[in-house]
């Protein structure tokens, strides 16, 4: 079962060819115990591939009448191999983690079913012993540097073995110069299959790993605006409790001094200053009434399914500009997406005012389609777009790019943070002169009246 390949036949065997498939990279849970299983998954997948070539090789020689090979004992080494691999792939089904030192065993096993393989197929003479390199370099790719020299010298070990084991081959040997000329010709091959296999090998986890290392980032990313979204709230309830009354007392006194001024000769000016005061009282209420709602959170709000052409409808309504909104049907309105109905048609709307606002005049659009088990939503305007640095802030909590008294930079914060907690996505796209979209991302829910 060796990750080599298949060193199993012969010198003059053909060069392995190692199938490798990407491994499931769990998205947030148990990310901890996942680098380990990530590579046991490799391994045993190059296992199966080693195996099939083994199998070939054996064979192919065994025709060839190059020398006489002990094909009993080599398949029933391969069945060994095939038995053992197969309870590595159902123990990793669950195995919570796999640990450096579990690792290590496999990787040391491999060596020494690989120097099985060779005693059986030409000993040292066999060009494949090369292969002990590509062990020793996986080792000091896959494992802590105690396991790594542990591997190193095993590998050293097992190779010299082969000398003196020479003397004890079950094959018949042919005569010196012959053998030399299997061990030339094989060299090319097995030199090529080692290269070839390593990095094929260290592309691929390093691939692997990256992709966990992201969905850790954003597991990271995630958890860092959930605690900003707690701070906020927790921010704006003291803020709307401290400023509730005070709020209330300019705004009752302002209609007392509104009702007490004449009629026809009030100062110029007075009225209007009067409004502006009481339109300032309201929109500080509004902020707080915001930055209270924890993102369409809304109390006894629950979590139901929602047609999509619903939500898209209802985030229309009513819209200042609304009849610059050209909706794009397609197949995907008759899907549904579950999650509290306010809080999403506040999300949707808060990309639609942004688009509005960024095109003046100019059209939106907005589409909705399904990919696999997710619904898409898209708002797209036509304005200038954004440059690279405030594309990269977009999103941030009281980041706008609004004139005072236009926006607060938390309507974005709001909606992702929802998108986020009902497991969706709301990504952005933009460049300057080139408009900018933004796209919600949901997971697919059952329609009402149908199973899950």
């Amino acid at each position: 079962m060796n990750t080599s390949i298949g060193a199993s036949a012969a010198g003059a065997g053909e060069a392995p060819r190692p199938r490798v498939a990407n491994g499931p990279v769990s998205r947030i849970a148990g990310l901890a115990g996942e680098p380990g299983r990530i590579k046991l998954e490799w391994l045993v997948r190059l296992h199966w591939a080693a195996i099939l070539t083994q199998l070939v090789a054996i064979v192919w020689v065994s025709r060839s009448a190059v020398f006489a090979l002990p094909v009993g004992p080599l398949l029933g080494l391969v069945a060994f191999e095939t038995a053992v691999n197969a309870g590595l792939q159902a123990w990793l089904r669950g195995a919570p983690a796999v640990s450096d030192g579990a690792l290590a065993a496999v990787m040391l096993f491999d060596t020494a079913v690989l120097t099985a393989l060779l005693h059986l197929s030409g000993g040292h003479f066999n060009p494949f012993s090369e292969l002990y390199l590509v062990n020793v370099a996986l080792a000091a790719i896959l494992l802590p540097p105690r396991w790594s020299w542990i591997q190193l010298v095993f590998s050293v070990f097992a190779f010299g073995a082969l000398f003196p084991l020479q003397e004890l081959a079950p094959f018949g040997a042919p005569e010196h110069e012959a053998m030399m000329q299997i061990h030339l010709k094989g060299m090319l091959v097995a030199f090529a299959s080692a290269a070839f296999f390593i990095v094929l090998i260290v592309q691929r986890v390093t691939r692997a790993l990256g992709r966990q290392e992201q969905e850790l980032a954003r597991a990271r990313s995630l958890a860092e605006r959930r605690e900003k979204l707690a701070s906020l709230a927790t921010l704006a309830a003291g803020a709307a409790h401290e400023l509730a009354t005070p709020l209330a007392t300019i705004a009752v006194a302002a209609k007392e001094l509104d009702r007490a001024l004449p009629a026809g000769d009030s100062p110029a000016g007075a009225r209007a200053d009067l409004d502006l005061i009481r339109g300032q009282v309201a929109r500080c209420k509004g902020i707080l009434q915001q930055m209270a709602a924890r993102a369409g959170e809304n109390a006894g709000e629950p979590l139901v399914p929602v047609r999509v052409g619903d939500w898209t409808a209802a985030s229309v309504e009513g819209l200042p500009g609304g009849d610059r909104i050209v909706p794009e049907p397609s197949p995907g309105v008759a899907a549904c997406v579950r999650g509290p109905p306010r809080g999403l048609e506040r999300a949707l709307r808060v990309l639609l005012v942004n688009a509005l606002e960024a095109s003046p005049g100019g059209a939106v659009d907005l589409r909705t389609r399904t990919a696999r088990r997710d619904v898409i939503v898209e708002v797209s305007d036509h304005g200038d777009g954004m440059s690279p640095e405030v594309l990269a802030r977009a999103g941030e909590p009281f980041y706008t790019t609004k004139g005072p008294g236009r926006g607060t930079g938390l309507g974005l914060f709001l909606a992702r943070a929802l998108v986020e907690q009902l497991g969706g996505t709301l990504e952005l796209e933009s460049a300057p002169g080139r408009g900018t979209t933004a796209r919600i991302v949901l997971p697919a829910a059952a329609l009402p009246g149908e199973g899950a």
